[in-house]
């Protein structure tokens, strides 16, 4: 069987900023250092950081006064880190810059007097930040029939922002409904969707053109990872998502050929790895790397971790 090897894959730059700060912190602090949500959407990384004495709490009433507190990758809303300096923590911001930039958009937006429009997945860490720093201007919707049922009359100002994980076919969707429904509606100047995320769904969607079945490495809580699976079923190819090699079931690859291996944007490489060696020691394969491109995005630990 040819086994294709995507590229990219793996962490993201903000992914990987926010695992190389948590790294540091644990360098630079006492133990327990208290973490906001998931550092990343991934249980094995996260797992990894409990054993060394990281605290993930979905609370911050959870955190003791002047602990160390990290906010995730997905970023946190206003009241968190309003919450956060009357509790006295010191306080490392490790949200992705992408994601910031939405935030600040959502922002400028709603203070030019817009009702927000907020595309993306209710309940997600990221869009409950966006959501929060705009509360009683903003509206979610998840899909172009959303659309229809917005409490928005025709005349008045909207905008909208997207979560930047999602497939940019599907938001591209709702997108064109919206500016059906608002022809005047304010967009982002640059589209949300995160470069990484979009560079991974293209090498799916290229690779499902060839290969039967695409193995994808990733968490059940990662939205970026399900994009993945969603996009190999686009072009037909057979798609499953695994946390890790010990996932893999064997009867999937028969009359197999030609498969495809990726991972989400908050997998390690190390997952990647073990998996080939996993699908190496059952089946005769024929590794090939395919690059749709190279990625040398990389952000600067928070300041705080500089001192």
């Amino acid at each position: 069987m040819k086994l294709l090897v995507l590229a990219p894959r793996g962490y993201c730059a903000g992914v990987d900023m926010a695992v190389r700060a948590l790294e540091r912190a644990l360098e630079l602090f006492s133990v327990p250092i208290y973490v906001y949500h998931q550092i990343v959407h991934n249980t094995y990384v996260v797992s990894s950081f409990s054993g060394r004495g990281v605290t993930f709490v979905d609370s911050i009433e959870d955190v003791p006064d002047g602990a160390v507190l990290f906010y995730s990758a997905h970023g946190v809303a206003p009241a968190i880190r309003a919450e956060s300096a009357r509790k006295n923590l010191t306080v490392v911001d490790a949200t992705c810059p992408l994601v910031l930039k939405v935030h600040h958009e959502a922002r400028r937006f709603a203070d030019g007097g817009a009702t927000v429009v907020v595309v993306g997945h209710a309940g997600h860490d990221e869009v409950v930040g966006v959501m929060g720093e705009i509360a009683n201007r903003a509206v979610l919707i998840e899909s172009a029939d959303d659309v229809a049922t917005i409490g928005i009359g025709d005349d008045e100002p909207v905008a909208y922002v997207t979560q930047t994980t999602l497939s940019l076919t599907d938001t591209r969707t709702v997108i064109d409904r919206l500016r059906e429904r608002f022809p005047s509606i304010q967009e982002p100047p640059r589209q949300d969707i995160c470069y990484a995320t979009q560079n991974r769904q293209d090498a799916v969607r290229e690779a499902a053109e060839e290969a039967e079945m695409v193995i994808v490495i990733g968490s059940e809580n990662s939205s970026n990872t399900k994009r993945l699976v969603e996009a190999a079923g686009e072009r037909g190819a057979r798609a499953h998502r695994i946390d890790s090699a010990a996932d893999l079931d064997f009867t999937w690859f028969a009359g197999v050929s030609t498969c495809a291996i990726t991972a989400g944007a908050s997998v390690p490489e190390s997952l990647v790895r073990s998996a080939i060696e996993a699908i190496a020691a059952r089946i005769d394969i024929e590794i090939e790397t395919r690059d749709l491109t190279v990625e040398t995005q990389r952000f600067a630990l928070p300041a705080v971790l500089a001192r």
